[in-house]
C-alpha cells in the first residue's frame, strides 16, 4: 500500500516535517521509503531503515534543524553522485564501487536537512538520452511502460513524477536534465555551468557536466537551487555566482525560436509547440523566429567531435580490460574517440569556438531562447531498434547548451493525443537562472497542470509562483 507522502511537494513535505516530533519525522520517512517497490527498474538502490537512521540521526545533531530551508525532506540522486553507505554503479556493475564520503551537492543539501532516500537508474556513465542504456534494464516514461523516460537520468525523473519525493538530482551534459523532465512531465532545471559542484559526481564530460534538478513544480525547483548554488574550490570547473544574480529579463523579455522545427517526422509535437508559443505570447514574451543553423551544428559536435574522449577517460581501464561488461550502445560511442588524434581536438575545439561566436553575434539582440525539449517521443522497443540514431535526435535543441555556456529551464507544455507529455526548454545566457524562472513563472502559473503523474494539480496564481 502507498504511503500517504506519496506525490507530496517540497512545501508539504517540509511543513508536515516541522509539524512533528524527531520520532514521527523519522518514522515518516522510513514508512514512505518502504512504500517503494523494491522490483522497480527506476531504482537501483533503496535505502536501508538502517541508513535512513542515521542520516536522521546527522541531521539532529544540527543545532536548530528545524528551522533548514530542507528539514526532513527526501530527496533521490542519480546513481552517478556519491552518497556515502550506498553504492555508486553508474548503472555498471563492473564499475560499481563504495564511496567514503558525500559527494559535495549532497553534503549541501543534507546540511540544509534533506534525506537521501534512494539511487536511481540511468543510461549507463550517463550516456544517453533515453534511458534504456542500462543492464538494470530500461527506464519506461511515468505515463506509459511502451515509452522512454528519456535519459540519461531516467530514473530521477520518473521516480518524482511518481511522487517517490519532491526533488531529485540528475546530471546534464547533453541534455539528460531536460529531455527526461519532458516526458515525465516535470521542470528540469539545468543550471549554469559551475553553479553547483560536481565533487563526487563520476564524471561524462567534466568541462560540461552540470548536476541537474527535477521537481513537481517552480519553487520546488528554486528552492534547491538557492541551496545547491556554492561555490567549491575543489571543483575546479565550480564558478561563483555574481552578486547579485540577475532577477529578470525585463517587462518584455525577448526570446528567439527555430524558424523550421525539427520533429522528424513526428506530428504530435508540433501542434503542441505552436499552443505553448501562444502562451508564451500570451505571457508578454516577444518571440523572435530565427535559423537555428548554428545551433545544429554545434551540436553535433559533442558526439561526432571528439569529446567523446573525455568519457574515455572515466571508463578506460573498464573499456580496455573488460568491453563487454559494458552497454553495446554506450561502448560503441566511448570507443569511437580513438580515431581522433590530438590535433582533431585542436581542430574541433576552434570550430566550436566559432560556432559560439557566430551565435553570441547573429543573436545579440536577444534575451535568450525557446525550443522544444526534445523533438520526438519515442518508445522504448523503437529505440532498442535504431539505439544510436535515434538517440542523437532527441539532442537536436538540448546538446549547444553546455557547449555555449548557457543555462536551461525545461517545462511541461501540455499532452499529446497518445498520452505522453510534451515540454519546451527555456534557454539564457549562463547566470541567468533566476530569470528563466520568471519567465516559465508567467506561463506556467496562469494554468492548472498535473504535477508529474501524480494524481495532484497546480493550482492557479499559487503553485507555480516563484517571485
Amino acid at each position: 500500500m502507498a504511503a500517504e507522502t506519496i506525490g507530496w511537494d517540497l512545501t508539504k513535505w517540509l511543513s508536515t516535517q516541522r509539524a512533528s516530533t524527531p520520532e514521527e519525522g523519522l518514522a515518516r520517512v522510513i514508512e514512505h521509503v518502504a512504500s517503494f517497490p523494491t522490483n522497480d527498474v527506476a531504482f537501483i538502490t533503496i535505502a536501508t531503515p538502517e541508513f535512513l537512521k542515521t542520516q536522521w540521526e546527522q541531521l539532529q545533531a544540527i543545532p536548530n534543524a528545524k528551522d533548514l530551508p530542507l528539514y526532513g525532506v527526501p530527496f533521490i540522486p542519480k546513481d552517478n553522485i556519491d552518497v556515502a553507505g550506498l553504492p555508486t554503479t553508474v548503472a555498471c556493475p563492473a564499475f560499481k564501487y563504495e564511496p567514503k564520503e558525500d559527494a559535495v551537492i549532497i553534503k549541501t543539501l543534507k546540511a540544509a536537512g534533506a534525506i537521501p532516500v534512494c539511487k536511481t537508474n540511468l543510461d549507463q556513465f550517463a550516456t544517453g538520452l533515453v534511458g534504456t542504456r542500462s543492464p538494470y534494464g530500461a527506464v519506461p516514461s511515468a505515463f506509459n511502460d511502451a515509452y522512454c523516460s528519456g535519459g540519461s537520468s531516467s530514473g530521477s525523473a520518473n521516480t518524482v513524477a511518481r511522487g517517490f519525493a519532491p526533488f531529485s538530482l540528475g546530471t546534464d551534459t547533453a541534455g539528460s536534465g531536460r529531455v527526461p523532465a519532458m516526458h515525465n512531465n516535470l521542470i528540469g532545471l539545468k543550471p549554469s555551468r559551475g553553479a553547483f559542484s560536481a565533487t563526487g559526481v563520476v564524471p561524462a564530460c567534466r568541462e560540461l557536466d552540470c548536476v541537474s534538478v527535477f521537481a513537481l513544480n517552480l519553487p520546488d525547483a528554486k528552492a534547491v537551487f538557492d541551496v545547491a548554488a556554492q561555490y567549491d574550490p575543489v571543483d575546479s570547473y565550480s564558478r561563483p555566482l555574481p552578486v547579485p544574480m540577475p532577477k529578470s529579463f525585463g517587462s518584455k523579455p525577448r526570446l528567439a525560436i527555430p524558424d523550421d522545427p525539427l520533429w522528424f517526422d513526428d506530428v504530435q509535437n508540433a501542434p503542441l509547440w505552436e499552443k505553448a508559443l501562444e502562451e508564451f505570447k500570451a505571457a508578454g514574451v516577444e518571440l523572435v523566429s530565427r535559423s537555428y543553423d548554428p545551433m545544429y551544428r554545434l551540436g553535433k559536435c559533442l558526439y561526432e567531435g571528439p569529446w567523446v574522449a573525455e568519457r574515455y577517460t572515466v571508463v578506460r581501464k573498464l573499456i580496455e580490460s573488460d568491453p563487454e561488461a559494458m552497454d553495446p550502445s554506450v561502448r560503441t560511442i566511448i570507443q569511437s574517440a580513438n580515431r581522433f588524434s590530438a590535433a582533431d581536438q585542436f581542430d574541433w575545439e576552434h570550430l566550436r569556438r566559432d560556432l559560439v561566436r557566430e551565435i553570441e553575434t547573429k543573436f545579440a539582440d536577444v534575451d535568450g531562447f525557446l525550443v522544444p525539449t526534445a523533438p520526438l517521443s519515442p518508445k522504448i522497443a523503437e529505440i532498442q531498434a535504431d539505439p544510436i540514431a535515434r538517440n542523437s535526435k532527441q539532442g537536436t535543441y538540448t546538446n549547444f547548451v553546455n557547449f555555449s555556456d548557457f543555462a536551461a529551464l525545461a517545462i511541461p507544455a501540455g499532452f499529446r493525443e497518445d498520452g505522453m507529455p510534451f515540454g519546451v526548454t527555456i534557454i539564457g545566457r549562463k547566470h541567468t537562472d533566476y530569470p528563466l524562472l520568471e519567465i516559465a513563472q508567467s506561463v506556467l502559473s496562469k494554468k492548472s497542470r498535473l504535477l508529474g503523474n501524480t494524481g495532484n494539480n497546480s493550482i492557479v496564481g499559487s503553485t507555480d509562483i516563484v517571485f
